[in-house]
């Protein structure tokens, strides 16, 4: 290894990651500098250079986001999410801890495969105004929503960026996550929710809702387009299908959700305008740079070098190395949020394989590190972020301690049980 190429690029990183963490510049153009520099590095050392950038960026990803993007913000605009918000409240008939497991119970299963982000950014509003017109709290329906939208994500390949990542770098099918990572994420979020139930026990309690106010409320007015949205669930249908049995069809994740999205577009035929507003253009330039920073890194030969020094230590014992990965990953992302840090862990998992040590267990315990780690901070999702800021429309913004009152010990919580998962996982061969 050369070791002025890989203190250079070392240094191009670490500084790309600290501006994304310090807030100085927007994590998007924190990782573009970043990229632009590891760049030039590279080109100056000789091991990286615009035409090798490609190897390093992950296309299945980027197409498997951008395909979701396209369906989940044309369904969007029919008013889906706010009608299924409502209809949950209702269902409730009044009782606030129902009201409350409900929309959080909603949250989640719609998270599994949706975007987080979308799904948090329609359902606040709508918690917001249920809140007022009930005279109640909104903040632990608020919080509640986040946290099992969050785990949530962690159920499917499709239900969060970093299992999109983890899912096409370890080759892993959307049936795999159901059978690995859902099983766990069920237990922590039932686990979640009462904590969740006890630490806002008085509020759940108010004997001062608005019952029917509630129940006049019309669901069917929150739909812009019934025809469409019919026909957006029968497309999204057949991409969960597709999900399902893209295996046998010999077709990657990321070109069965552009199908979905073909199929949107000649169903639907939106506007040009309309399609590209669908997508997060910023998530997918800040994946890109982050691709291209960590490919520098990695062809620098430092990730490597780090890689061969893990497996000597930890060599012996799969579990010890699953676990560390699985907390270091995790407090990672509670600090530089959950994209970031997924991006730096995949290129060594790749490392070890290619030494040969047994990697199906550090997916797995990156994939839930970093997962359960998203409920931790305000900035660990993008989705906490989201919701942070439309907290502030409501009447009781959610501050910094509100919620790390109730993120960090649902993250240790989850932690602990995440860690006796991936031991029992690794010890019945569950995980292999």
């Amino acid at each position: 290894m050369d070791l002025a190429r890989a203190l250079t690029s070392l240094a191009v990183f670490v500084i790309t990651y600290a501006l994304i963490l310090s807030g100085r510049l927007q994590q998007t153009l924190a990782a573009l500098v970043g990229a632009t520099a590891m760049i030039l590095v590279g080109v100056a050392f000789n091991f990286y250079n615009p035409h090798t950038i490609t190897e390093a960026i992950d296309v299945d990803t980027i197409l498997l986001l951008s395909g979701m993007m396209i369906i989940v913000g044309l369904l969007k605009r029919t008013g889906f999410f706010q009608y299924v918000a409502i209809k949950a409240a209702k269902w409730s008939k009044g009782n606030v801890i129902t009201l409350f497991l409900g929309l959080s119970l909603t949250t989640a299963v719609l998270s599994m495969f949706l975007d987080n982000l979308t799904t948090m950014l329609t359902f606040v509003p709508v918690t917001l105004s249920i809140a007022e017109v009930m005279g109640i709290s909104a903040l632990p329906f608020i919080l509640g929503e986040t946290v099992a939208a969050d785990i949530g994500g962690v159920f499917t390949l499709i239900g969060d960026p970093p299992n999109v990542i983890i899912g096409s770098a370890a080759g892993f099918s959307f049936n795999d996550f159901l059978t690995h990572t859902a099983p766990v994420s069920i237990l922590v979020l039932l686990l979640a929710l009462v904590f969740l139930v006890f630490r806002y026990r008085a509020s759940l309690r108010s004997q001062n809702a608005q019952i029917s106010v509630l129940m006049q409320m019309d669901e069917r007015r929150a739909l812009t387009s019934p025809h469409d949205m019919a026909k957006l669930l029968g497309v999204f249908g057949i991409v969960i299908i597709l999900f399902l049995v893209h295996a046998w069809l010999h077709i990657s994740p990321g070109l069965a959700a552009l199908c979905g999205a073909a199929l949107s577009i000649v169903v639907l035929q939106p506007r040009v305008e309309t399609v590209l507003e669908s997508i997060d253009w910023e998530l997918i330039i800040f994946l890109i740079c982050l691709f291209v920073v960590v490919g520098g890194l990695n062809r620098s030969g430092v990730l490597p070098f780090l890689a061969r020094r893990l497996s000597l230590v930890g060599g012996s014992s799969v579990l010890w190395l699953a676990l560390v990965f699985f907390w270091s990953a995790g407090f990672l992302t509670l600090f530089i949020s959950a994209v970031p840090a997924v991006v730096a862990f995949v290129p060594i998992v790749n490392e070890l394989g290619a030494l040969g040590l047994a990697t199906n267990p550090l997916w797995w315990a990156l994939a839930l590190g970093v997962g359960f780690a998203g409920v931790g901070t305000p900035f660990a999702t993008a989705a906490n972020i989201g919701v942070v800021d439309l907290s502030k429309r409501g009447n009781q913004a959610i501050r910094y301690k509100d919620w790390v009152s109730v993120g960090i010990p649902v993250f240790l919580m989850a932690g602990i049980l995440g860690s006796l998962c991936i031991w029992l996982g690794i010890r019945t061969g569950w995980f292999f």
